[in-house]
């Protein structure tokens, strides 16, 4: 029998398609992909390839643009909205415009050619952690600017494109995302009623019940959501409260490289290396009038959505807004919980 589940925090329902449902290692991909790859414009060496950096980890004394950076960030090539400009707002009868303000950024994670993030050292994902946190701090004050997504797209059916080297982005943006403001409101309404985080209610539920808990690191856990959008669907989120990924100890930044690592090992030797996104919903930046979000630094709670990129949505998600998922989210847990990774 199929199973409606009710995501707690949006609200937005959930298939759970149970009869059309596959045993968990079925989802494996057959072969790995094998797009051709153009040449890659990230290694080092190639640094006259991209635009000017505009951060960068390196060695000591090396210059700007040259060999011997660990991790850098180039603007985009191809941005979806441009750094120069003044903002500007405008209606036109029923619609209402806006100047395509904002930045859009690349952030290279390694000086080798390494595709899948899982495949860096620890030390190499807290130095990327540590670039989130510095990129989003000085774009905060851009005074233009509301929310930094940080997101990822690995393997080219997740939008990787065709050159395999590890790296993700961040976009600078004059409004709040449509999808961080559903859980905004429903941190919001959650923590009115209950005067409690919803994020923290689930992480004290998902300790306790274990059904859909992949990993328990050092302050950190990862669970299969109770209302799986897509099979496999991992959220990482801190134990400790907190509305603010910049906030992030150096400590919490190395624990948390931990379990990212641990938990895109198990998705690419459990899952025959599937494409994935992942991104990362922090609270807005608040400089707005007073009573703006004033609850915030009590009812968000910020974490990381994982999404490898095995189905595909179609025409009835597209018309209801409904998922369909057709593996349960224990299944999933408890498929991962058990992949072995070195």
């Amino acid at each position: 029998m199929p199973e409606l589940r009710k995501d707690p925090i949006i609200g937005r329902w959930v298939i759970v398609a149970t009869e059309r449902a596959r045993r968990p290692d079925q989802f494996a991909n057959p072969v790995r992909e094998t797009v051709p790859e153009k040449p890659c414009p990230f290694c080092e060496g190639a640094e006259a390839q991209t635009p000017s950096e505009i951060y960068a980890i390196r060695t000591k004394n090396t210059p700007k643009n040259s060999p011997g950076w660990d991790l850098r960030v180039v603007p985009s090539q191809t941005p979806f909205l441009k750094i120069e400009g003044e903002l500007e707002r405008q209606g036109k009868g029923l619609y209402d415009l806006m100047s395509g303000v904002g930045a859009h950024e690349i952030v290279v994670e390694t000086n080798q050619h390494i595709g899948n993030m899982s495949d860096l050292s620890e030390d190499q994902i807290t130095n990327v952690i540590t670039c989130y946190i510095d990129r989003i701090i000085d774009l905060e004050k851009d005074q233009r600017f509301k929310y930094v997504l940080v997101f990822k797209n690995y393997g080219f059916s997740a939008g990787g494109g065709r050159v395999r080297h590890a790296r993700s982005q961040l976009i600078a943006m004059p409004i709040n995302p449509k999808r961080v403001k559903e859980e905004l409101v429903g941190a919001h309404e959650y923590y009115e009623y209950h005067e409690r985080c919803i994020f923290c209610d689930l992480v004290k539920q998902e300790l306790a019940q274990k059904d859909r808990l992949i990993l328990e690191i050092d302050g950190f856990i990862a669970v299969v959501p109770f209302a799986s959008r897509f099979p496999f669907e991992v959220w990482i989120l801190p134990k400790k409260h907190s509305c603010d990924f910049v906030s992030l100890s150096a400590d919490e930044r190395k624990n948390l490289s931990k379990i990212l690592k641990q938990v895109l090992l198990k998705l690419k030797v459990g899952l025959n290396d599937p494409p994935y996104n992942y991104i990362i919903h922090t609270a807005p930046f608040r400089r707005q009038k007073m009573g703006y979000w004033r609850t915030i630094n009590d009812d968000f709670h910020w974490h990381i959505e994982i999404t490898p990129r095995l189905t595909r949505i179609a025409g009835f998600e597209w018309g209801t807004g409904f998922y369909i998922c057709p593996v349960t989210p224990e299944a999933a847990a408890k498929f991962l919980k058990e992949v072995t990774i070195k």
